[in-house]
């Protein structure tokens, strides 16, 4: 009995809806069009906050991901009668003494040259070199574009004059000619093209971008320039919230090995890219908070016009209202018709807004971003599953609210009072 009841107030709510809507067609056609304005802000200012955090995130990692770069300095404190003011300069050999300290860590060396002396055909001029590990092509995210590769250990051992091209250089040198395979003078040595790195975005660095680099294995830097002194270390850990314990032993490590004080900030001169990321992240989510915030705020004011047409509404049919319930309308049969236009005129205005800003993102994602700096930056505005839950949580929520306050006081009319009503 009671389903077949509830089944029934369903019924003639949808009809009175079916029949208040049919008769104020206008008035829905303009509700629809601010909720779809509303939608449609929403949804490009999260859109926008996506897709320029998938590009942080995208420009963060070109460099690697969990690392720390320490570059050698001066003490600043008296060790163990050592005076203040010593260099602390670790050369090649100790790599291998670090990795050994640190086994669960990657370690890879560094040694710059800059200013090198480089010609190829008829092109001759000067190019930052970078000697390292093999295993610096995986850690620094040197990936190899298709017919190369980075050199490996092999080369390493076996001091091979082998190059490693960053994309921009390799483009600016050889044109449109595979440089794979080409033999070029490197600092007064012949040296074999190996491998062009991949084009990627970099947002940090700290010796000018990777695209404009030369790599050789650390060993041939050393025999061909004759130096050994590193210019930094790099260390990766597996995951960012054990950096601070393998910077600690990195230390530590260091210090027994050079003799100084292992909380000498002077010598540790350490970049964290993993509290960098940490620190981004937050950021981005606090931008994407606001974008939120702004889009819902805009969307509430259409959810309000909403709310003024259906207390519009209610007000105009005052008497129709109470004469209903004077002949034994259920409270449902007055709030129902009510609740279901609020949420009707919401959730298709928030459809129209989803198709108007696809397209729109649609649209822009056609855009060409190559050599403009600034939207490469901004990277395209993406719409993910987690914005589209929100967008429809937000907007289930104000056409609901909207339509159910009308309703309710609909549903509190006198039905006599009704009859002195103009």
């Amino acid at each position: 009995m009671g389903t077949a009841m509830n089944r029934r107030d369903l019924t003639v709510s949808w009809s009175l809806f079916v029949r208040a809507s049919s008769l104020q067609r206008k008035r829905a056609v303009l509700t629809v069009a601010a909720i779809a304005w509303g939608t449609v802000a929403i949804l490009m200012l999260l859109a926008f906050g996506e897709g320029l955090g998938r590009q942080m995130m995208r420009g963060r990692l070109g460099m690697g991901e969990n690392l720390a770069v320490w570059w050698p300095g001066e003490t600043s404190k008296v060790w163990q009668g050592l005076p203040t003011g010593r260099p602390i300069r670790p050369r090649i050999d100790d790599i291998e003494y670090l990795r050994q300290r640190l086994p669960n860590e990657r370690v890879v060396g560094e040694i710059h040259n800059w200013q090198t002396p480089f010609s190829w055909a008829r092109t001759s001029r000067n190019v930052l070199v970078v000697g390292t590990n093999a295993e610096y092509g995986e850690i620094r995210h040197h990936f190899a574009r298709e017919g190369g590769r980075f050199f490996n250990t092999r080369d390493e051992a076996e001091k091979r004059r082998v190059a490693f091209f960053g994309d921009e250089l390799a483009r600016e040198v050889f044109g449109d000619i595979d440089p794979v395979g080409q033999v070029v003078d490197l600092g007064g040595s012949p040296f074999l093209v190996i491998g062009v790195l991949q084009e990627k975005l970099q947002m940090g660095n700290y010796s000018g971008p990777d695209s404009a680099h030369i790599v050789i294995p650390i060993t041939t830097f050393a025999a061909v320039f004759g130096r050994q002194g590193l210019s930094n270390v790099v260390v990766k850990v597996a995951r960012p919230e054990l950096m601070p314990e393998a910077l600690e032993r990195f230390s530590e490590a260091l210090a027994a090995r050079f003799r100084f004080d292992p909380s000498d900030q002077e010598v540790m001169q350490v970049w964290d890219t993993a509290e960098g990321a940490r620190i981004m992240d937050n950021i981005m989510l606090g931008l994407e908070i606001f974008l939120g915030i702004i889009g819902g705020l805009t969307l509430l004011i259409g959810g309000i016009g909403v709310a003024n047409i259906m207390y519009a509404v209610v007000k105009e049919k005052t008497r129709e209202i109470g004469v209903q319930m004077a002949l034994g309308a259920h409270r449902g049969w007055i709030t129902g018709p009510f609740v279901l236009q609020g949420l009707a005129y919401t959730l298709l205005g928030g459809l129209v807004g989803l198709v108007i800003a696809t397209i729109i993102i649609v649209l822009l994602g056609l855009v060409p971003v190559e050599g403009n700096e600034a939207l490469e930056f901004l990277g395209k505005p993406t719409l993910s599953w987690e914005i589209a839950a929100v967008t429809a949580l937000v907007l289930g929520s104000i056409g609901i609210l909207a339509g159910y306050f009308p309703a309710r006081r609909a549903a509190s009319i006198d039905p006599a009072e009704t009859l002195r009503y103009e």
